[in-house]
């Protein structure tokens, strides 16, 4: 007699789909109308299972012996650096972005004033023929790099624009993406035409070696791009989705006869990458020469865009008819859908996790330390099918300990330290796996809170970085104000009851850090009320993150000089300015930074290179209220 047909929920339990989680205290069932979509986006219908990808109903065990990289030293003497968004770097020769060069600029100064790290948004290929899409999180390619980083000052042969041109973009509150990348590509066109490896004699080989490297990975980005900046030409959109159909598949005949025909455009967009390599591995020797025992600090996004390079490139790795993002929270109550494409776990078993393998290795071979963004993409994502509200999605389990185990071989191989940004829904038991396996955790001041009360430095754990908020969060001075509260409830993500608990929560968060940092010794007694960040306040909250035994501490450069507005406001995208503020203050006035150098000043002072200290044991004030 034949087996009775499997029940939906029992199917999706097979495939490592979740049929309900937690909103708010309460458990939601998914809808089975996305219960379906998701098992057909894995290859398998609401009749049929397919193979099983990540079936754990529990987090499963870290393998014996299985461990992310740390320097020998860093139990003894944590560290702290410095971080920034790129772009936002001002100075007085970049091209109105911040660029390679400024990075090697700022690393020296970050150096000198005691940092062990420098850190920076994500890096990847974004869509140069659609500058406007210029969030680091929803990147065309994570292998590659963004070229518009390229310092072309430093590039022989290069065109330079008039002086009134580039002071203009200098002079810009935000990145004027669109200008900006047309100047700097058409420099960078008349010098790859004019000499494209200048007077080094050895550079058209180190490109040769660099192309053969980058395989048909490279090559295929570098097709898009030509492509992509075609079809803007004839009134497409950048990404392939927009595309006529013929050229949406990379192995198609009029896609052959298109890239036999720019033979040189692909060959210019390959030589961006290489310069782009060259500059960033120099900012990555200029973290060393600082004296920098870490160096930099790079980010890793949790996705791609699904309309860009990688997702033309190799669509067979993702999953069809659905999106990454989260479930509802405090910030966004009907969810986000992040617009990015989602991995199949099939196709990375298929594939011994080739792809996942080079994507890490892109990453680690310039970086000291790697942020992964989501870490939690690890054990499972949040998928949204297309078309529907956030909340409609549902978790897909991936294969937690064959990703894992991934990531720690190349950790040990590049001697690249791994801090996991674990923030949102957390699963149960996943801050303790990554705790065995050698990732840090990410404890944000804001969020460290117990019965209202933010918690004292030494009950943060050990293995972690700590900062005072990062690029999703306000700076210190905002949230003070409760800017972040206003912005939300303006452009509609919480309604005006949310908003007014917010605002009266944020009132007594202000009392409470207050509280917390008289209680360390930190200040001698509360400042005067005000919606204005005293500098002692400021210090005193980094040195306050400074004495928790995390391994690592990480100090905004947005919370000393500025820009007080959010980096980016989740849950908008052309109605806010989104990646595009700038640092007002330049990178040559930073030496001479009254709250640049006392907060640098109090960090070292705190977490001193090369000695331990009992600095959990100190009760002297060291900031007057």
């Amino acid at each position: 007699m034949p087996s009775a047909p499997s029940t939906l929920p029992h199917l999706c339990r097979q495939n490592g789909i979740t049929t309900e989680y937690e909103e708010s205290g309460a458990v939601r069932p998914v809808p089975e109308e996305s219960l379906r979509t998701l098992l057909q986006s894995l290859g398998g219908t609401s009749a049929a299972p397919v193979a099983a990808t990540a079936p754990q109903p529990e987090m499963p065990q870290v393998p014996a012996g299985l461990s992310c990289f740390q320097p020998a030293w860093l139990e003894r003497s944590p560290a702290w650096g410095l971080t920034c968004q790129l772009y936002e770097l001002r100075s007085a020769r970049n091209w109105g972005i911040g660029d390679f060069r400024d990075l090697r600029d700022l690393a020296a100064l970050a150096g000198e004033v005691g940092a062990d790290f420098l850190g920076v948004n994500p890096l990847h290929a974004l869509f140069l023929a659609d500058p406007l899409r210029c969030s680091p999180f929803s990147p065309s390619n994570r292998r590659f790099l963004n070229p518009l980083y390229i310092a072309v000052d430093e590039v022989p042969g290069a065109d330079t624009p008039s002086e009134t041109m580039l002071a203009e973009l200098r002079a810009g509150e935000m990145v004027d993406y669109p200008a900006v990348a047309d100047l700097k590509l058409g420099a960078l066109r008349s010098a790859f035409d004019r000499c494209p490896f200048g007077s080094d004699p050895q550079a058209e080989a180190a490109l040769g070696a660099f192309r053969e490297a980058g395989g048909s990975s490279l090559w295929r980005h570098a097709l898009f791009e030509v492509l992509s900046r075609e079809m803007v030409a004839r009134g497409h959109g950048a990404g392939w989705t927009d595309w006529p159909e013929a050229m949406q598949d990379w192995q198609g005949e009029a896609v052959a006869r298109f890239a036999a025909d720019h033979e040189s455009d692909v060959a210019f967009q390959i030589w961006l990458q290489w310069i782009a390599s060259l500059q960033l591995s120099a900012a990555k020797e200029a973290t060393h020469a600082a004296g920098m025992r870490i160096g930099l600090y790079l980010d890793l996004a949790v996705g791609e865009a699904p309309d860009g390079s990688a997702a033309w490139s190799h669509p067979e790795l993702l999953l069809p008819g659905v999106g990454l993002g989260a479930p509802p929270d405090v910030f966004a109550t009907e969810g986000q859908s992040w617009g990015l494409a989602a991995p199949s776990p099939r196709a990375l078993i298929e594939r011994d996790f080739a792809p996942y393998r080079n994507m890490i290795a892109a990453q680690m071979g310039y970086a000291g330390a790697l942020r992964i963004d989501h870490a939690m993409a690890l054990w499972q994502l949040f998928l949204v099918p297309e078309g529907q509200s956030a909340r409609a999605g549902a978790h897909l389990r991936y294969p937690f300990a064959e990703m894992l185990r991934v990531l720690a071989e190349q950790s040990e191989e590049h001697g690249t330290t791994v801090i996991g940004e674990d923030l949102g829904f957390v699963p149960a038991g996943f801050r303790e796996a990554m705790a065995e396996a050698g990732v840090l955790s990410y404890r944000i001041l804001y969020f460290e809170k117990m019965d209202g009360a933010f918690l004292p430095p030494e009950r943060y754990p050990a293995l972690a970085l700590a900062c005072l908020s990062t690029h999703d969060l306000p700076t210190l001075a905002a949230w003070w104000r409760a800017d972040d509260v206003v912005l939300r409830r303006t452009h509609g993500l919480v309604d005006e009851a949310s908003s007014v608990e917010q605002l009266a929560l944020r009132a007594r968060e202000r009392t409470a850090l207050t509280q917390s940092l008289v209680a360390a010794g930190l200040l001698r007694s509360p400042p005067a009320e005000t919606t204005e960040l005293a500098d002692e306040l400021l210090e005193a909250a980094h040195r306050f993150i400074a004495r928790t035994p995390c391994r690592l501490t990480a100090v905004r450069l947005a919370d000393l000089i500025g820009p007080i507005a959010p980096t980016n406001l989740p849950g908008t995208v052309n109605a806010y300015p989104n990646w595009r503020l700038r640092c007002p203050v330049p990178l040559e006035r930073l030496p001479d930074d009254a709250r640049f150098l006392r907060v640098t000043a109090a960090m070292s002072a705190e977490r001193p290179r090369g000695t331990h200290d009992a600095r959990l044991r100190r009760s002297t004030p060291v900031a007057r209220g």
